[in-house]
């Protein structure tokens, strides 16, 4: 059968940082921490919404652990002000979640292109920002995991346009910070591992989940389309209750490896329990990553306190 939520070990007293957590991935991955026990700080850009998911949980668990933050990842202001508010509070497992997909052009608050600045940047520079809550001396290592998606493999980093000001597609702009989210968790793993920190970067996808990103991306593209939308969500897709799995394993599973890839193993990637997998091409390339790094950084204004990998040896 494969790993299931029922396999999640117990989580009272560790507390996890979930994005986007009022709806989707994010909803169920919170409703299974909580379940298990954890503390979990639901960081959503609509509070409204936020609140209203924790009453939805609540009903089924009363004792739910829960606190809802208003974190807006297009936004490097609110996304300050988050960390801001958490002060030194331990942060055993960040789940980078939240995001948007296949949109028209737009821009947030600070300039960037939407889909970039939002599934990519907002997640570098909040992670950067609660690094050193994530700095943990007990004996588990604390978690950053960030989700991806299977359509990372068609994506290519632009540096010369990275905001799609020159030509934009909206499922290109998707696949490239699709491809900048696994590309950010492996070279995150390496900056941990080179400076000694007690914490590992896992990257996931949740295969095919019937969530409403995909209803988001086709609300401007006519009825054909959104209609194919529905039946391919209702042929195809698994539950976000499975979709989350992926993100549950990186998040709790004790044989989980730092710079690991996991996914849904049944049809095509799409749908079944989580295994490890490996992603494209790609998004092993290190100087690709140690470029987008700097380049995050730059327009980001977060640095992190992290040693940069030695750079990789050949063997002749």
């Amino acid at each position: 059968m494969g790993w299931t939520a029922a396999d999640i070990p117990e989580q009272r007293g560790h507390t996890v940082v979930v994005t986007g957590a009022n709806s989707g991935i994010g909803l169920e991955t919170t409703r299974k921490l909580a379940r298990n026990g954890a503390t979990v700080v639901m960081a959503c850009r609509d509070t409204d919404r936020g609140e209203n998911a924790a009453r939805d949980i609540r009903v089924d668990i009363p004792d739910a652990d829960l606190r809802v933050e208003t974190c807006d990842l297009a936004s490097l202001e609110s996304l300050r002000a988050f960390a801001d508010r958490l002060g030194d509070e331990s942060i055993d497992v960040l789940i980078n979640n939240a995001g948007t997909m296949a949109i028209p052009r737009r821009e947030t608050a600070d300039g960037f292109e939407t889909q970039f600045g939002v599934n990519h940047l907002g997640h570098f520079a909040l992670t950067g920002l609660v690094l050193d809550d994530l700095r943990t001396d007990g004996p588990e290592p604390a978690r950053v995991v960030t989700v991806s998606s299977g359509l990372h493999e068609r994506g290519e980093i632009v540096f010369d346009d990275l905001h799609g000001e020159r030509s934009y597609d909206r499922w290109d702009a998707y696949s490239q910070s699709k491809l900048a989210n696994v590309l950010f968790a492996y070279e995150l793993e390496r900056r941990f591992r080179a400076g000694g920190v007690n914490a590992v970067s896992v990257a996931v996808h949740p295969g095919y989940a019937d969530t409403k990103l995909q209803s988001r991306g086709v609300e401007d593209r006519g009825r054909v389309i959104r209609a194919a939308t529905r039946l391919a969500n209702t042929v195809l897709a698994q539950p976000a209750e499975q979709g989350a799995l992926p993100t549950l394993y990186a998040a709790t599973a004790p044989d989980v490896e730092g710079g690991a890839y996991y996914g849904p193993g049944g049809l095509m990637n799409m749908r079944g329990p989580p295994e490890r997998q490996a992603s494209s091409d790609r998004s092993y390339d290190r100087e690709t990553a140690r470029r987008l790094w700097a380049v995050s950084s730059d327009l980001t204004g977060v640095s992190y306190d992290l040693p940069e990998p030695m750079p990789e040896t050949r063997s002749s």
